[in-house]
């Protein structure tokens, strides 16, 4: 069983809606963030990433960054470049491009839920990066983005929001600029959700984990804050947009590493080939599981895991990203944990092997590695099992907007 609450959303006016809505906080460079908001002074980026707004020989706090987003957000209202929806809603939300269409529903969800299993994760967080979060919920009292969810989808579900979609008028129905279509609706009869909502046993991460876990410590700080404290709250719950795995789409998650761990590479070539059959190739992109495109020195390579090998390993071992992981990373860069070590970095499939290649050819990498894309099937039977993916297995296209709903506590 899943319970999902109704909220009054902060969302930006109709007519400001394109403008306001920006990409999530965490897959941006700081550079991109300044130019964003350097074209654009409504975008929400100055609310979730407002470092981007201090000078670049400047190094603020965190105290300084959160009152700067805390002070942005109200701006925002004070201008009624937001408003608040009269009563409790549940929203559905659609994303479309030419080729997919994917329709969610978002509401609160629980974070005793969550702690109890009944949302399920499949990766690890970084503790500086909950941290940072954690700290910009308490600040500004309010979830600014939305946790990306999964559920399999029932036919009750499915019906509801066919019929929503097809009788109620949008709230919001423009394309950004990365040329995908954006469609909210506001549902205010809400039982109907809650109650199709309650058949589904369980709901997964797809994007999102460390936003949960920051609003799970976040509601622990504001609990020990509140002698009242009851559990209906709104710091108790989490918001976030539910979509059916059927309709979801998974891109690769691709590395890059600074350097060849001492080594010459002809030496992590050497080393490499004692699991990988490795030639040169212009593919860019692997064709099938067990297979990665490394680029380095100019050139592309393909790595094909030893299918005897691969027959030997178990679900999560199988994760092609548990190949890369324990025959590559860790034992010949020496890169034992990706969720801190500073010599890699994730770069989402959405940006293509041209920025893989980029980072290489200017120096920032010494490597990087294009992997194929895990599935749904293989998220769900990890999560099912409470059993833990390495950090960024996936990638989900496209990405849920920031500042269109927002939570106050």
């Amino acid at each position: 069983m899943t319970a999902i609450k109704p909220f009054r959303a902060l969302r930006p006016a109709p007519e400001q809606a394109k403008q306001v809505s920006c990409v999530p906080y965490d897959v941006v460079y700081e550079q991109e963030v300044r130019a964003f908001i350097s074209e654009n002074p409504l975008s929400f980026l100055r609310v979730t990433r407002p470092e981007a707004e201090f000078p670049e020989n400047e190094s603020p706090d965190s105290l300084k960054i959160f009152a700067r987003a805390r002070e942005n957000l109200q701006k925002f209202i004070n201008e009624e470049i937001f408003l608040s929806d009269p009563e409790p809603s549940i929203y559905l939300y659609r994303l479309s491009t030419d080729t997919h269409t994917q329709t969610g529903v978002v509401a609160c969800c629980s974070l005793d839920e969550y702690e109890l299993g009944e949302i399920k994760k499949h990766e690890k967080t970084r503790p500086d990066k909950v941290k940072d979060r954690t700290g910009h919920m308490v600040a500004l009292n309010a979830q600014t983005g939305l946790i990306f969810l999964a559920f399999r989808n029932t036919q009750r579900i499915k019906e509801l929001i066919l019929q929503t979609t097809r009788e109620e008028t949008p709230l919001y129905d423009f394309r950004c600029v990365e040329g995908v279509k954006q469609t909210i609706w506001r549902v205010a009869r809400t039982d109907d959700f809650v109650e199709g909502f309650a058949e589904v046993p369980a709901l997964y991460i797809a994007d999102g984990h460390h936003r949960v876990e920051s609003a799970r410590l976040a509601r622990d700080i504001l609990r020990k804050k509140n002698p009242r404290h009851t559990g209906a709250e709104d710091y108790n719950f989490v918001v976030a947009g539910m979509f059916p795995a059927e309709d979801l789409r998974i891109l690769a998650y691709n590395r890059v590493v600074k350097d060849f761990n001492n080594l010459t590479e002809a030496e992590f070539f050497q080393k490499a080939s004692e699991n990988f059959s490795i030639t040169e190739t212009n593919e860019k992109v692997p064709s099938s599981k067990n297979e990665f495109c490394l680029f380095t020195g100019a050139k592309w390579y393909k790595l094909k895991f030893a299918a005897e090998r691969a027959r030997q390993l178990n679900v999560i071992e199988s994760l092609d990203v548990s190949i890369l992981q324990n025959f590559l990373l860790a034992p010949i860069l020496g890169i034992e944990d990706p969720r801190t070590d500073q010599r890699i970095e994730f770069v989402g499939g959405a940006r293509g092997t041209d920025e893989l290649e980029k980072l290489v050819s200017k120096g920032t990498a010494k490597l990087a590695v294009s992997m194929f894309p895990t599935t749904m099937d293989e998220l769900f039977a990890i999560s099912d099992v409470n059993e833990i993916m390495p950090p960024k297995s996936t990638w989900f296209e496209p990405k849920l907007k920031d500042g269109l709903l927002v939570h106050l506590f």
